[in-house]
């Protein structure tokens, strides 16, 4: 058992001493983590529901309905488990420990099933711990920068491939629906890998093709059952959400040396398949080449269509991980067949799996020697990772900043404080993060730290966070052109450039001031070096009042901003103008699930030109209450995932009454 165990010890002995450099105990605030943290935040105040109305960002947005809740509910579950004691901002900081160590356990546990032994499944399972190559679900992007949901939702890949790799029968394994729903709801770009992999498994397994194929659909449809409380509501409410089309798929990534080796061993892999026992082998080695026809079929046809919903450079990760398990499959079953005790040969066959006990002698080892391989193996990976930085391997503390240094260099103290002073109202910050270093590039490092002021200051914001596909926000973007396309640069890149589509330098005073009163804003932030472009608050007599917090300067209005007040969850009331009735403003954002009624009889609503709440005022000086509530897709969703969770036990408990009875018998 020690001998079993030791790999995945040093594994998680590497992960600890990686994670120690990189994140520490303090909470990481580069680039997107700010905001990440605050949609934790989110769910773990206002609770788990997709529709759950989130007031500080860009005038309200139901934020967890449009982004994949996946990783925000499961630092909720731990928090909730730990009954507090981390807080959210420990909880987050713990959350970024595990989906680092994630994919690397994963993979060695789906590796160790295929290969039979821990040592030949290590070198694979390093791979997939410390890859990056520009995926954003490595260690760069879903750790470093931040896209947290996108590297835990591919550590739940090889898990799934785990489990199916132990269908044998007709019947397939009932937690591959839930698997696959959890992809779902952590990160969507890996779905097609997850698909393709219940199929292949299905396709695997001995009997009726007709049979296998109608229990893979079973489990998939049980899986869109289970999430169908978050997807029902998603797709008939798509037309509030922008697609996020930036980035593009990168073909030059395979010229890299370990990318190319990956690919090899992949293809080699389907050659080998046979010697797996079923469905492991049709999985393992046909995935990575189905995977990577369904992004092409993405990159080639389905996003020059317009449809940019499942972006082919994010879905390609999927296809990294299917290769990283086919080469480690390979790789690991090469490495056993050089230190077999006995006539060497390749690829050895371990035991199968439920094979009665007697009827096949399981097949002998030198730790020692496999120790070895295993460590020329990973030498070997990380020697061909070197020229293109494919594999990130160890951590400066300097790139990786954290909360304390960073509060302290930015003055944020002072920043709250001067907001929460500020007259009523939300506050516009001209830029979607704060750089960390002098320069001019769009990319240069830097933190969305802004997007926590709701926490540390309790004002409302717009923008001041990372890239959102909120109408309001591509209205902040690009302004009132093509309102309905997809957002296709990030805001780093708008920053200090443009704001509501006009360039910073040329903006009309007029115009910006009757965008910011139909927003609500009360006060405008801008970074000292953009203060020399901003001719039109050089005039600007409602935002008059200055305020120098360097790096920050604030331009604040003389009293409060026009706009709905709350009165509490779900609830807003609006006074209409006294000069005369007609279409107003509330100061929200849109949204079909607001209803509004005034002295007991409904108001009309409709979408404002900046993607905001307009209502028509049935008289001057009228008090209307607005009310925001699910609607008839929510429950339906609801409804149809409680169902799907009824099923799953009914077939569970059938199982189990079975598998008694054949016992007993």
């Amino acid at each position: 058992m020690r001998a079993r165990l030791l790999p995945l010890a040093l594994l998680l002995a590497w992960s600890a001493a990686f994670a120690s450099a990189a994140l520490g105990t303090s909470l990481l605030v580069y680039d997107d983590h700010p905001g990440q943290l605050y949609r934790l935040w989110h769910v773990v105040t206002r609770g788990p529901a997709p529709w759950a109305w989130n007031p500080d960002w860009w005038a309200g947005y139901p934020e967890m309905q449009f982004y994949p809740p996946g990783f925000a509910y499961a630092g909720s579950l731990l928090h909730s488990v730990t009954l507090g004691a981390l807080g959210i901002a420990g909880t987050y900081q713990a959350m970024l420990w595990l989906i680092y160590v994630a994919p690397g356990l994963t993979a060695w546990l789906a590796l160790t099933r295929l290969t039979g032994n821990g040592w030949a499944a290590l070198p694979g399972a390093f791979v997939a711990l410390t890859l990056s190559g520009g995926l954003a679900s490595g260690v760069e992007g879903g750790l470093h920068i931040g896209m947290v949901a996108a590297r835990l939702g591919w550590a739940l890949l090889p898990l799934l491939v785990f489990v199916l790799a132990g269908w044998t029968a007709v019947r397939p394994p009932l937690a591959s629906a839930p698997l696959v729903a959890l992809v779902v709801l952590t990160h969507p770009a890996h779905l097609p890998t997850a698909v393709a992999a219940v199929i292949l498994a299905a396709l695997g397994v001995g009997g009726e093709r007709r049979k296998r194929l109608v229990a893979a659909a079973f489990v998939l449809a049980l899986a869109a059952a289970f999430t169908a409380f978050w997807t029902l509501p998603l797709l008939v409410r798509l037309a509030e959400a922008r697609a996020l089309a930036w980035g593009a798929l990168q073909p030059e990534l395979l010229l890299r040396p370990l990318p190319a080796l990956l690919a090899v061993a992949a293809l080699i892999a389907v050659r080998r398949s046979r010697a797996l026992s079923a469905p492991a082998g049709l999985l393992v080695g046909a995935l990575p080449l189905v995977a990577a026809g369904l992004v092409a079929l993405d990159a080639l046809v389905v996003e020059p269509l317009g449809l940019r919903w499942l972006p082919a450079n994010r879905a390609v990760d999927g296809v990294a991980m299917a290769s990283v398990l086919a080469a480690g499959t390979v790789g690991g079953r090469w490495l056993l067949g050089l230190t077999h005790m006995g006539a060497p040969r390749w690829p050895p066959s371990p035991p199968r799996s439920g094979a009665p006990r007697g009827t096949q002698a399981a097949p002998r080892y030198s730790n020692s020697r496999l120790a070895a391989a295993s460590g020329v193996a990973i030498a070997a990976a990380v020697l061909l990772s070197l020229p293109a930085g494919t594999l990130t391997l160890w951590a400066r503390a300097a790139e990786w900043p954290a909360w304390e240094p960073t509060a302290r260099g930015l003055r944020l103290t002072a920043l709250w404080d001067a907001l929460r002073a500020a007259p009523p109202g939300r506050v516009l910050f001209l830029r979607s993060g704060v750089p960390l270093v002098y320069g001019r590039e769009w990319y240069r490092p830097h933190t969305h730290v802004t997007a926590l002021t709701p926490l540390f200051a309790g004002r409302a914001i717009i923008s001041g966070t990372f890239t959102h596909p909120s109408p309001v926000a591509a209205f902040f973007y690009r302004g009132p052109r093509d309102g309905r396309a997809p957002l296709r640069e990030l805001a780093e890149q708008l920053d200090g450039v443009s704001v509501f589509g006009e360039p910073l330098a040329t903006i009309d005073a007029a115009a910006f001031d009757a965008v910011v009163d139909r927003l609500g804003i009360s006060v405008i932030v801008a970074l000292d070096e953009d203060v020399p472009r901003l001719r039109a608050l050089a005039v600007d007599r409602t935002f008059a009042r200055r305020v120098t917090s360097p790096p920050f300067v604030l331009f604040l209005r003389s009293g409060p901003a026009p706009g709905a007040v709350r009165l509490g969850p779900g609830r807003w009331q609006l006074v209409a103008s006294a000069a005369s009735p007609g279409w107003a403003p509330a100061g929200l954002a849109y949204y079909p699930l607001w209803t509004a009624t005034s002295g007991g009889r409904p108001v009309a609503l409709r979408r404002g030109m900046a993607g905001d709440l307009e209502v028509r005022a049935p008289a001057p000086g009228a008090r209307i209450d607005l009310v925001y509530a699910p609607g008839p897709a929510d429950a339906a969703g609801m409804a149809v995932s409680v169902l799907g969770a009824a099923t799953a036990a009914a077939v569970a408990w059938r199982r189990r009454s079975a598998g008694v009875r054949e016992r007993r018998s």
